[in-house]
């Protein structure tokens, strides 16, 4: 019997740890969207600037890695310098909401 109720606690805490994740606030993600856009174009698909990678409709889980990545260091290449620059000033809950309003903009031309 004590096994059934530690069982049952232990998945409604798990559950319930889920339910309280917040969702992504998409405004917050484009009030943010200002640090990227001189690089990435003003809707996120490079603009002017074609040697910066699209990130307008990317997958969201990527971005977030990507810039985790680059705020921790881990992330290396030729505008990594750049990227961590801007991703160091970014809250794991900025960098959630942003990557949100990326994968939430249409990529196509």
């Amino acid at each position: 019997m004590q096994r059934r109720v530690t069982a049952v606690l232990g998945a409604a805490i798990m559950l319930s740890g889920t339910a309280l994740a917040a969702e992504p606030n998409l405004d917050a993600g484009r009030a943010k969207f200002v640090l990227c856009a001189s690089c990435h174009g003003s809707d996120g698909r490079s603009g002017a600037m074609p040697e910066y990678p699209k990130i307008a409709g990317q997958n969201q889980k990527y971005l977030v890695n990507a810039l985790k990545a680059y705020k921790s260091g881990r992330r290396a290449g030729t505008y990594a310098s750049l990227m961590a620059a801007t991703a160091t000033t970014l809250s794991d809950e900025d960098i959630e909401n942003l990557a949100a309003y990326l994968a939430s903009l249409d990529d196509s031309r």
